[in-house]
């Protein structure tokens, strides 16, 4: 088992707990009596169909076993249902099942059903405790982490939203058996941008691990569930660090050590994803061509070697595959990034490389229609990836 303490500012006494484990899911009960006290009497899990089919009922029993009232809502499945209409139908539900300031709200999901659930715990009577158990690779390493709760307006992704923090995050290693390999393939991108944006270690520590992913060079299952569990926790020990540094990602900051390096991939990934109604990619493949391009914009600009911007095509690839992007309209991209909820004074910051596991934040300015065109032109193109 791992255990990492995630410390929040030093202004904040707050902290929580992440666990890692195979078969976590058997002491959820334990862990959230453990992290609510004794005054909890409501949980309410919200999930979706297909991972609540899977796991719903054993987590409803080990919280039950725990004398906690637990109750289930389960919501569409696909960031296009993270919406303040399914937050609004949430937030009727925990009022007419009547949970209080005590009580607690479950993530049982990936990241969409994890910033939905936050969202509606972060707002239901000002706020109340919220847990996160992540069932897929890119909320275990990333999206469970920080304490950022969105919806989706179309306006733009995670327009609206908030900083709440889970109590607890419990992560079963065993569900990850279950995921598609795009979903795998998703959560990988985002640990590759983590050690592309702070750690080459990390960085080359994922790439090792992917390559004998393919290469099937595990000795044995065991041996693979382990190094994964490890590797997975290498990753929630990266992105708290960045938390407790910058824990809501202070605008006037663009050090190497902010919070806005974790943005790095994500500019385009979001318009990306916008451009093709939230129906193409998964958030994680939108990241893994934003980082694509964030890495040809490094280049275009002088930060970044022809050489590493290889490495991390090369390393994006043993991801797996992602689906072509050749098809889609660079105009609409461009127009979706003038509403980018990142902007400061009207302009862009983009995160883009000096070196892998070195980040720069650059001012809009810095980068010329052309460059950005000619970036996205040489990114979506779908044989660079596959």
């Amino acid at each position: 088992m791992q255990r990492i303490c995630v410390r929040l500012a030093k202004s904040h006494a707050e902290q929580y707990e992440i666990e890692i484990a195979s078969g976590a899911l058997e002491r959820l009960g334990e862990a959230a009596r453990g992290a609510l006290g004794a005054r909890a009497q409501r949980i309410l899990i919200i999930s979706n169909p297909r991972v609540f089919s899977l796991y719903g009922e054993n987590a409803l029993k080990s919280l039950r076993a725990a004398g906690l009232n637990a109750k289930h809502w389960l919501m569409g499945d696909g960031e296009r249902f993270k919406t303040l209409q399914t937050a609004a139908r949430a937030l009727q539900f925990s009022a007419e099942i009547g949970l209080e300031r005590n009580d607690a709200v479950i993530a049982l999901g990936g990241g969409v059903v994890g910033d939905t659930a936050g969202f509606v715990a972060a707002t239901y009577l000002r706020g109340i405790a919220f847990l996160q158990l992540p069932t897929t690779l890119l909320a275990q390493v990333d999206a469970s982490i920080g304490g950022k709760v969105a919806v989706n307006t179309s306006a733009g992704k995670n327009i609206i939203g908030a900083f709440h923090h889970p109590r607890f995050v419990l992560i079963d290693t065993d569900s990850l058996r279950t995921l598609p390999a795009r979903e795998m393939t998703a959560g990988w991108c985002e640990c590759i941008k983590h050690g592309a944006v702070g750690s080459r270690k990390l960085f080359d520590d994922t790439r090792r691990f992917l390559q004998h992913t393919r290469d099937q060079s595990f000795a044995s299952l065991k041996e693979y569930d382990e190094r994964l569990s490890k590797l997975i926790a290498e990753h929630c020990r990266f992105k708290a660090g960045i938390v407790r540094g910058d824990e809501r990602e202070a605008v006037e900051r663009a050090d190497k050590k902010s919070r806005r390096i974790l943005n790095f991939g994500h500019t385009i990934a979001h318009a990306l994803e916008a451009a093709t109604n939230y129906r193409r990619f998964r958030h994680g493949e939108a990241v893994g061509y934003g980082m694509i391009a964030a890495g040809e914009i490094s280049v275009k600009l002088g930060s970044l070697d022809v050489a590493e911007l290889q490495t991390l095509r090369e390393t994006i690839a043993l991801a797996g595959r992602l689906p072509s992007a050749a098809d889609v309209d660079h105009d609409g991209i461009i127009s979706r990034l003038k509403v980018d909820k990142k902007r400061v004074e009207g302009r862009l910051r983009w995160v883009l490389l000096e070196r892998i596991g070195r980040a720069r934040v650059v001012d809009g300015c810095e980068v010329t229609e052309r460059t950005l065109r000619d970036a996205l032109r040489a990114a979506l193109r779908y044989d660079s990836v596959a």
